[in-house]
């Protein structure tokens, strides 16, 4: 058995992102509209990506408090998608597309953090 001593914490974590993430989300994408107006000017791709992911974030959090093998794909699995979206997100700015500048910051957050998961993931789940 390997020392899981990063992978727990992390995996509780990802737990309460993705929570947050679909709160998030669904406030974004489903809210009054004095909620949506506030949020300014999102993508929604970014939005709709944000939301669904947060239910595999879930999962993926889940699945490493075990740990099981198929939640160090998954967590994999978001970072590569985080990645694509992230690229799009840029392509989408550098081509005048409207955007809300927290966004930015958001996305490199998620990234950063689900790479840093499925790295401890690959070395701490057999």
């Amino acid at each position: 058995m390997r020392n899981h001593r990063f992978l727990k914490p992390l995996a509780a974590v990802a737990v309460v992102f993705g929570a947050l993430t679909v709160f998030s989300g669904w406030q974004g994408l489903f809210g009054n509209e004095a909620t949506r107006t506030a949020l300014g000017n999102t993508v929604g791709f970014v939005l709709w990506f944000n939301f669904v992911a947060g239910f595999a974030y879930v999962a993926a959090g889940l699945g490493l408090w075990k740990p099981q093998p198929w939640a160090r794909h998954l967590a994999t699995g978001i970072a590569l998608s985080t990645a694509l979206v992230a690229v799009a997100f840029a392509v989408h700015v550098a081509t005048g597309g409207a955007y809300e500048p927290r966004t930015v910051g958001a996305l490199a957050l998620r990234l950063g953090f689900w790479v840093l998961l499925a790295w401890v993931a690959r070395r701490q789940v057999d």
